[in-house]
């Protein structure tokens, strides 16, 4: 299968027999349109003894779901056993490939997550240190990261492409603060005035698709920058403080208005009507056709 080198470093996927081995179940590329993260989720077949994982530049985490077994992977040396069980998060070594084969009694899923490497190595340059060192990287993150964990069990099916970008930047720095002996302190405390010019870019902009680095551009910071600006500013990621502003006017549409729910999706930025639905029930607890009878 082969997928757009634009949106990642490298194909993931290119030279692995994806057909053999697993089947997908979910793409973010694919199936939420992102441009700036790809998720997917796989089913894999219970036996695999000569599986070859070919390299790439992403950071690629890999999450099981379902199912246990006995990992065994070589990469170019001896063969080294690990568990694969759900909740053990694992970062695979950028540029290297890798050989697997493991045997199971039951059923394996995975959620895995490619974070892009210029993104990651965006996010270093704004931290500043010395060059990352990925094996201790992977086996950091492999050692344990709760938080890391999480992000990728839940990640994907949601949102925009912008909420794409914000989960790419949040991980990225996330990964470095957390596993790299990194201080996110060299970031400025306060933006006050930049952070109310994305507030505004953000309400001129509610009908259209917008991207972090389009954000970013209007006050002059590279994303990373914003995002984390933007949230100790506000709270909350850009992402989710331009989904309130498009839900607050979609209230008010659905109060002051008789337009059509396709009509109040457009002029608020939402793909249809069953994406404004969704997010409107997720923000107010109720749907949209309740919140307008009541």
């Amino acid at each position: 299968m082969v997928f757009d080198s634009k949106r990642l470093d490298l194909q993931p996927y290119a030279g692995f027999e994806m057909d053999r081995y697993v089947r997908r179940t979910y793409c973010s590329w694919e199936d939420s349109g992102w441009q700036s993260l790809l998720v997917q989720r796989f089913e894999h077949v219970p036996v695999a003894e000569d599986m070859t994982l070919p390299a790439a530049a992403d950071l690629h985490l890999v999450l099981p779901v379902a199912g246990r077994a006995v990992m065994e992977t070589r990469r170019g040396g001896r063969w080294v056993r690990a568990p694969w069980e759900p909740g053990r998060l694992e970062l695979m070594i950028p540029d290297q490939p890798a050989e697997r084969r493991y045997r199971a009694d039951e059923s394996l899923a995975s959620v895995q997550v490619h974070l892009p490497r210029a993104a990651f190595d965006s996010a270093a340059g704004q931290l500043g240190g010395p060059a990352v060192d990925f094996e201790a990287l992977a086996a950091s993150v492999n050692a344990g990261d709760p938080l890391a964990e999480e992000i990728v069990r839940t990640v994907g099916g949601a949102g925009d492409d912008l909420y794409a970008e914000s989960a790419a930047a949040f991980l990225a720095m996330h990964l470095l603060t957390r596993h790299t002996r990194r201080s996110a302190e060299a970031v400025p405390k306060r933006e006050n005035e930049r952070m109310r010019a994305v507030v505004t870019a953000m309400r001129e902009r509610l009908a259209e698709p917008v991207t972090l680095a389009d954000l970013a551009d209007e006050v002059h910071l590279s994303v990373y920058h914003l995002v984390r600006v933007f949230k100790e500013a506000t709270g909350v990621t850009p992402y989710r403080y331009l989904t309130r502003l498009r839900i607050d006017e979609a209230k008010r549409l659905l109060r002051d208005t008789d337009l059509t729910l396709s009509q109040i999706a457009a002029r608020c930025g939402f793909a249809d009507p069953a994406v404004l639905s969704k997010a409107f029930l997720r923000e107010t607890g109720v749907r949209p056709s309740a919140y307008r009878d009541s």
